[in-house]
């Protein structure tokens, strides 16, 4: 059996449903091929979307016209903004789904989105001809043919799981390894390494204490992760909080020698940032307990995930351990923990484009290339899915630099850094945090995405109509004229300094101590300038604040990004036979040579390039 498509995506998982809805949107015949349409974007480990840099690449993917951000409104069980106690620009959104009703809706995205196709089978080997993909054949003997293929595998390609000494081959718990299809890409010369995540018990709740935790709440405010969806239609939950104590960790402690993370069996590295528990207790042998946050899987199941205890120990280990603490004391689970390890892809290979350097028409996204988390999963999807589509149409790739986007910026390191264990992204990541807020997506990225024909009309004039309505707010405080001896009693009562003379209201609006909502009470012209549109008032008035009072930081740093640009105008790809430039140090030749960079900046990035070495290529060129 033959099947003629554009662009094939192999895995159902964040990565390859935004890659497969975005090609398809774009206009391009598109094939997903995953192994069980009944587990399209399954959540593997907690069911919950965003956090920290993470709810803003979400945002970002919604700006772009991605789905994942709409799927989590509707899906949503608890909705926080972290970050809060710091400036807007890392201010992160995060929410808890409902994870069986966050696959029905992928699932119905899918299933409506035009020239988007479904074949459930499993890939077994890749199909190439003269260094260019042609599709994939699978191990029910179907070949799919296609001008561009896009690997979204995640922890599935030779997977195997670990619980204390016993180790079963899997992608996830009750799901089977994909075996081969690994091989049939690395024969092409793609370099591929192993690495390990984890995931923790799984709880019911008719056995646990509540009374022996603390609760947290969520936030019901009008943030939400879609610049156009409905605001959230669940109930909302609680979550709830308690810590580890010395009889757990001693508890924990006697089954290290059946750990796979210290008895050898696990050599691949997993991630630093989210450890297991017992990776915490040898890496902080002093302390004396760890936070654990319980949290709902879904509106009506009794099934809540323990974040914070991922563990790979031996399963009546973990249960005994948790009896330790008094609101587990009568815990029944529906399974422990355990660890994964699986294949990825060195993504130094790879474009910025996320297109193989070695195999034309070949593209690599989520965990395959070495990231952790369904949103850097996701942000990668969507950027190969629009690559994918725009190749098959000749046209131009589109790539996100460093103060774009947190894509942009995941993209980058992942191809111009490598990694050397699960990559996770953060704020401390980006060095334009203030130019990349979760406020801030759609002015980033909308009428880029519409340019490229992914966000449609309806988001674009979305867009527009947000960006007039924050204008008219600015023009307003700007023109504005405030009396000192009208406002000053209304300041003062507000705890801040009294005007000697009359200002602008801007003035004001900069102050840290005042906002819109409390100048709009003492400054009634404001508030009607703030109620239009009156059903996106909230949005465009902390969006229009957040403009004003960081003002001259934002301003500063677009200045800082430009300089930069210069660099990645300096196209070197090709110009230079770096074996030969013995002006360069030895480590500078071999990882230049290695990765191959596009651009001057691209190349100051890599770890190991001096900026002499810089100097030098631009003395070179005659710069």
């Amino acid at each position: 059996m033959k099947l003629n498509y554009d662009v094939i995506v192999v895995g159902g998982g964040h990565a390859g449903c935004e890659a497969a809805t975005a090609a398809a949107n774009m206009g391009v015949r598109t094939c997903l091929v995953t192994m069980d349409m009944n587990k399209i974007a399954q959540m593997s480990c907690n069911p919950a979307v965003g956090g920290i840099a993470k709810g803003q690449i979400v945002r970002e993917i919604d700006a772009l016209g991605g789905q994942m951000g709409r799927v989590t409104d509707a899906t949503a069980i608890q909705f926080r903004m972290l970050n809060r106690s710091k400036g807007p620009a890392v201010w992160s959104p995060r929410a808890q789904c409902d994870r069986e009703k966050f696959i029905r809706r992928w699932r119905h995205e899918l299933d409506n989105t035009d020239n988007l196709d479904i074949w459930q089978d499993q890939a077994e080997e890749l199909l190439v001809e003269n260094g260019t993909v042609t599709g994939i054949r699978t191990i029910w003997g179907a070949e799919l043919k296609a001008r561009c293929v896009v690997i979204t595998a995640g922890t599935f390609l030779n997977g195997l799981m670990h619980i204390g000494r016993k180790m079963v081959p899997g992608g996830r718990i009750a799901e089977p390894a994909v075996s081969h299809f690994t091989e049939s890409i690395t024969r092409h010369g793609i370099t591929s390494a192993r690495m390990k995540t984890g995931t923790p018990v799984r709880i019911d709740r008719r056995s646990v204490h509540f009374d022996e935790m603390e609760i947290q709440e969520g936030e019901n405010d009008f943030h939400q992760f879609s610049f156009m969806s409905e605001h959230r239609v669940l109930q909302q939950l609680p979550c709830w909080t308690c810590y580890t104590n010395k009889e757990v960790h001693d508890t924990l402690r006697s089954g290290l020698g059946d750990s796979p993370l210290y008895n050898g069996q696990i050599q691949s590295i997993g991630p630093r940032y989210c450890p297991s528990i017992e990776t915490k207790l040898v890496t902080f042998p002093d302390k004396d307990q760890h936070p654990l946050f319980l949290e709902p899987e879904g509106e009506t199941t009794n099934e809540m995930y323990l974040n914070g205890f991922s563990s790979s120990l031996p399963m009546n280990i973990q249960i005994e351990a948790l009896k330790h603490i008094p609101a587990f004391r009568d815990i029944k689970v529906y399974r422990p923990g355990y660890a994964i390890e699986y294949d990825f892809f060195d993504p130094t290979q790879l474009k910025h484009s996320l297109e193989s350097k070695v195999i034309s028409g070949l593209f690599f996204a989520g965990q395959v290339n070495g990231t952790t988390g369904y949103e850097e999963a996701a942000g990668q999807g969507v950027v190969a899915g629009i690559n994918a589509a725009l190749l098959c149409g000749g046209s131009e790739p589109f790539v996100m630099h460093r103060d774009e986007s947190y894509i942009g910026v995941l993209i980058d390191d992942l191809v111009t850094k490598g990694v050397d264990e699960p990559y996770r992204m953060f704020t401390s990541r980006a060095e334009y945090r203030i130019l990349l807020r979760q406020d801030d997506a759609d002015a980033r990225l909308t009428e880029k995405a519409y340019n490229i024909g992914l966000a449609k009309r309806e988001r674009l004039d979305h867009w527009l109509e947000k960006k007039r309505a924050i204008e008219e707010i600015e023009e307003f405080c700007m023109k504005t004229h405030i009396k000192a001896q009208e406002i000053n009693p209304a300041l003062e009562a507000l705890g801040t300094t009294p005007l000697r003379e009359g200002c602008k209201l801007i003035d004001l609006v900069s102050r840290p101590q005042l906002d819109m909502n409390k100048l709009a009470e003492i400054v009634p012209e404001l508030r009607a300038a703030m109620n239009s549109p009156k059903n996106r008032k909230e949005e465009i008035c902390e969006a229009a604040e957040i403009k004003i009072k960081y003002k001259g930081y934002i301003e500063r740093e677009r200045m800082v990004a430009e300089k930069m640009h210069r660099l990645e105008n300096i196209r070197i790809k090709g110009r230079f036979n770096y074996s030969e430039m013995q002006q360069l140090s030895t480590e500078a030749r071999q990882k230049l040579e290695r990765i191959n960079p596009e651009t001057l900046a691209q190349a100051s990035r890599i770890p190991g390039i001096s900026p002499s070495d810089i100097n030098v290529m631009l003395i070179l060129m005659g710069r």
